[in-house]
């Protein structure tokens, strides 16, 4: 992700992008569903972008009064809906990683990747438009400052569970020495978060380690399920075995079904007959024992 300016609070805050195979992320309809939060009557307010999603030092932005338009499209099935936005934050940023988690759920195949280089470069546009492109140059250097144990927690545990890196369950991870070097390379990333390091390394080796274990006791499980299905299935062949009861069964079913006088008296041909087609059962118990 882009770390533009003060938008790399989002990509800590947002759900991780998943692979979802075939489905490609639509950059419009992204577009249309971040517009729907942050670019409120832009039409009449070129700044509307950079004050509801960039940076209080924008200002204000308008009262919304109940007429509302959007810069790209109309679409209610990407829009988010005037209740949810009611529960949107007020500050900028807040709102901009907000309204990012609410699209990325609403259009399918969309990552944290995708908002940020669909978007930043529009809120930055419309930051200089209004008259403070300044502002980003110092929101730039705030980068490297110290930030929040919980940010950098959520930053550096999104980069450590990557599919590339260690993955969401920690498979590729299981050795210590995997796992301090995606962590190295993850801490390197992550500006400003030197002091919490420590810490939030002990936090993420013990959800590796519960991960690792939750994951062997499931296999234990598995085949444990798997053992006992193969025992009873065993047990119930056995007790077909016991006195010829299964080959007894075996032959009156064929009489029953398959002879035209059902092996009755006097047809000792159609129960001979009956007899020979079940001389399995006498093959697969003498196995058994």
């Amino acid at each position: 992700m882009k770390t533009h300016t003060l938008y790399f609070v989002a990509a800590v805050l947002l759900i991780p992008g998943t692979s979802l195979g075939a489905t490609t992320c639509s950059r419009a309809n992204l577009t249309r569903c971040l517009d729907s939060a942050c670019a409120i009557n832009i039409s009449s307010n070129p700044a509307a972008r950079c004050q509801y999603c960039g940076t209080a030092s924008a200002g204000a932005a308008p009262t919304d009064n109940g007429m509302r338009s959007i810069s790209v499209g109309s679409s209610a099935k990407y829009n988010i809906s005037d209740k949810d936005l009611k529960k949107a934050p007020t500050d900028p940023s807040e709102r901009y990683a907000w309204a990012a988690k609410q699209c990325i759920k609403k259009v399918s195949g969309c990552t944290a990747d995708d908002v940020a280089d669909v978007y930043d470069e529009l809120i930055e546009q419309s930051c200089k438009a209004a008259g403070i492109s300044a502002e980003f140059t110092a929101l730039a250097s705030e980068i490297g400052q110290e930030r929040t144990q919980t940010v950098c927690s959520n930053e550096i545990k999104n980069c450590v569970i990557l599919d590339k890196n260690c993955g969401a369950d920690y498979r590729q991870c299981t050795e210590n020495a995997d796992f301090d070097r995606v962590f190295a390379a993850c801490s390197v990333e992550a500006s400003g978060c030197d002091s919490h390091i420590s810490g939030i390394r002990d936090t993420l080796i013990a959800s590796r380690d519960n991960a690792v274990e939750n994951r062997e006791k499931l296999l234990a499980n598995i085949v444990k399920t798997y053992q006992t299905a193969r025992e009873n299935r065993l047990k119930a062949a056995r007790a077909q075995c016991e006195n010829g009861a299964g080959r007894d069964d075996c032959v009156e079913t064929v009489c029953q079904n398959n002879m035209i006088n059902q092996c009755a008296d006097g047809h000792a041909d159609e129960r001979s007959m009956a007899i020979q087609l079940c001389k399995f059962y006498d093959t697969a118990c003498a196995a058994l024992k």
